[in-house]
């Protein structure tokens, strides 16, 4: 499993594979946290789907490009019974990241969230202001709208209460996933993704709610 890159040096002794979360049951912790209050997130998939994943993700991280296609192919399969919900987790280490992350809200805000996330993971090493404009145009979106509100940081807000969700999920690296409630970090191959969907399609797991960790954050720098 590749990844993850992490907000500091912290251990990676907490990447734990589903399938060990999923057999355990009732007897898993999973790390949760309640997104009441939290802005809408982006998400992509059917609304009664047997499988929600929540990932925490970074435009600049090379193990969040790697997931891309790992999701893609699990929706080309599996696309009525997966739901994913993406929250923004921009790492301090990637210069351009937390920019890229408001970019892609108000890309999201003109309908078009999902083309942006795929053609910034597409461009990792290409994310400066000018950049960002420049794919926003490349959609034909409201560009003028587009480079007002990155300039003028209408949606730092927004990236940073996905990043406050995440710290109180304790979400130290990224991607960070929650699959069906159930904390993956790095990226888990196809099979894992699947083999969770039977486990929650069967009813041999149940889904996790998100609630938040106590006496433990992630890390802030």
């Amino acid at each position: 499993m590749a990844g993850p890159c992490f907000r500091t040096d912290a251990s990676r002794s907490g990447r734990i594979g589903l399938l060990v979360l999923a057999l355990a049951g009732a007897a898993a912790r999973p790390a949760e946290a309640q997104t009441a209050g939290f802005p809408p997130p982006a998400v992509r998939g059917n609304v009664d789907a047997v499988l929600e994943v929540v990932v925490f993700s970074d435009f600049q991280c090379p193990f969040c490009a790697l997931a891309v296609p790992v999701l893609d192919s699990l929706f080309a399969r599996h696309g009525d019974e997966v739901r994913l919900v993406y929250r923004h987790y921009p790492l301090p280490i990637h210069e351009h990241a937390r920019r890229a992350a408001e970019a892609a809200v108000e890309a999201g805000r003109q309908d078009a969230f999902w083309e942006y996330h795929d053609l910034l993971f597409a461009n990792q090493d290409r994310q400066t202001p000018a950049d960002l404009v420049e794919y926003a145009d490349s959609l034909d979106l409201e560009v003028e709208a587009f480079a007002e509100a990155l300039g003028s940081g209408a949606h730092a807000a927004a990236v940073e209460a996905d990043v406050a969700l995440g710290m109180a999920l304790a979400v130290t690296g990224t991607p960070t996933f929650f699959i069906g409630g159930y904390r993956v970090v790095g990226v888990p191959p196809l099979w894992v993704f699947e083999e969770a969907l039977e486990a929650f399609r069967e009813g041999r797991v149940r889904p996790r709610p998100l609630e938040p960790l106590r006496g433990k954050r992630g890390k802030t720098d």
